[in-house]
């Protein structure tokens, strides 16, 4: 279940506070229940699936893309695998740490792992926000946040699009207010 650190250190753990202060920069967190056949579930403990192995992922979560390309436009998806062996994993996390923004919305379905996103409050103080199996969030357009993993470094997750143009990185310069260590409070 996904928590908050506040750039105090504090945890919250309330769905209610948590869903209070992410709602003060626009950030929507849901719980999606993983749907998982034991062929998913044994796809989704690989580490590096194929093409075709991650499509049939992805084709076990449609119900939910159905639902986002109804209500929201969403057009497109994809399944994003992060390992400790993938090639080019440091370079790729040095692009999502800095603070940065994107003129679309940034709507990712963690379905395996763990990941931390980070967010500028509108009064400047910083959050961050552990997802795991299951969390469904949305980061606006505009909003200042980064990426970075847990000490597992690994992840799956959906990205849903409608389109590409607006999902460039624009890094903003901001510091951060927490140390860059990914530490897991549970």
């Amino acid at each position: 279940m996904a928590f908050l650190i506040r750039s105090s250190g504090a945890v919250v753990k309330d769905r209610e506070t948590m869903e209070e202060i992410l709602g003060t920069c626009g950030v929507s967190l849901e719980f999606w229940p993983v749907q998982s056949s034991d062929r998913t579930a044994a796809l989704l403990s690989a580490n590096s699936p194929g093409a075709e192995e991650m499509e049939e992922i992805l084709s076990e979560q449609d119900r939910y893309f159905q639902k986002l390309r109804e209500a929201l436009g969403y057009q497109t998806r994809d399944l994003v695998v992060v390992y400790p062996e993938l090639p080019g994993l440091s370079a790729m996390l040095d692009r999502f740490r800095p603070i940065h923004y994107h003129e679309d919305d940034e709507v990712r379905y963690v379905v395996d792992g763990e990941g931390v996103f980070g967010f500028v409050l509108p009064d400047g103080d910083q959050v961050e926000l552990l997802v795991e199996k299951g969390d469904f969030i949305r980061v606006p357009r505009l909003l200042e946040h980064w990426f970075r993993l847990t000490e597992t470094r690994r992840i799956k997750a959906i990205r849903y699009f409608t389109g590409t143009a607006g999902w460039v990185p624009v890094y903003t310069g901001t510091p951060s207010l927490f140390s860059g260590e990914a530490a897991r409070t549970a």
